[in-house]
């Protein structure tokens, strides 16, 4: 039991959020263009966004582990999930989790492709495996070089929805390019937010993220900036009407409105700072889950 619940804590599994919203809205984008869904498919690639999920949380924490024993003000949106610096896990039993995750994906793309012809699709996991890899690992390890930001906002704010959109249309033919004027910015500020938390451990193991290369309120500033972008374009961008896309802004604009207030006076380890980067993550979950549904519906 006390090793399940290791597991259970080792796959941190509230933060699928982020990459089911992401794979469900590029499919609500084909969705509204034909009107068709393939529920088989839909099954498969959330499969593999599941798959995608625990392979980060478990890379992560097997790459980030002298970082993380460093990390006194973790929150649960970062600082790994302490199964590996607590002893919970052993290491050897981290790398045999890594490697069943890999074949898991693997199985989903050769499934995908088998039944439904997607040539693309072992390509497109082989590509958001990589770069979690160049994100966290030698040679290249972004995280700790600089802009491993924008690694993050290319797997889960471009990749996923390009994977959603392909897994049901077969073919990126029609894919609404300019609709990641609003879901990239949003991706890149939420990775931005959770990294702030992590800020002293992070300077301290010369980690280079974005909160210790310019410091944490311009951060802030950036990720408010970022979001309120995020936000406009899709009010730009909506094919809704105007009374649908305001329902769907109603609660990431609550959650801007949250960032705006908590901007200041909230250093790393503080309630105020779990507060805003609780609500960067909201806005990031709340527009992509609202994006998706408004698709669908419309």
């Amino acid at each position: 039991m006390h090793k399940i619940k290791a597991w259970l804590q080792a796959s941190r599994l509230p933060s699928q959020s982020y990459i089911f919203f992401p794979l469900l809205l590029g499919q609500a984008l084909r969705y509204a263009q034909t009107g068709q869904f393939n529920w088989t498919v839909f099954l498969l690639l959330h499969l593999y966004g599941l798959f995608l999920q625990l392979f980060i949380v478990y890379a992560n924490d097997r790459a980030d582990i002298e970082t993380d024993r460093l990390n006194t003000t973790f929150t649960i949106f970062s600082g790994g999930s302490r199964t590996l610096v607590n002893g919970l896990i052993t290491v050897r039993e981290n790398y045999a989790a890594v490697l069943t995750v890999i074949v898991l994906n693997a199985a989903v793309g050769l499934a995908l492709t088998a039944l439904y012809q997607r040539i693309l699709a072992l390509p497109l996991i082989a590509l958001s495996l990589g770069l979690l890899w160049l994100y966290s690992f030698p040679p290249v390890r972004l995280s700790y070089r600089g802009g491993g930001e924008f690694l993050q906002m290319m797997g889960v704010g471009l990749i996923l929805p390009i994977f959603g959109y392909y897994g049901q249309a077969g073919s990126l033919a029609a894919f609404p390019w300019h609709l990641l004027a609003f879901i990239l910015p949003c991706q890149l500020a939420c990775a931005m937010a959770t990294a702030l938390p992590d800020e002293p451990s992070d300077r301290a193991s010369s980690k280079r993220t974005a909160p210790v290369l310019l410091g944490p309120l311009l951060v802030k500033l950036i990720i408010i900036g970022l979001n309120g972008a995020s936000l406009m374009f899709f009010f730009l961008f909506s094919p809704a009407p105007l009374h649908y896309t305001a329902a769907t802004l109603l609660l990431p604009a609550v959650c801007f409105a949250g960032m705006l207030a908590l901007r200041t006076a909230s250093p790393p380890g503080s309630r105020r700072l779990g507060l805003f980067v609780t609500c960067a993550v909201g806005e990031n979950v709340f527009l992509m889950a609202g994006a998706a549904l408004l698709f669908f519906l419309t």
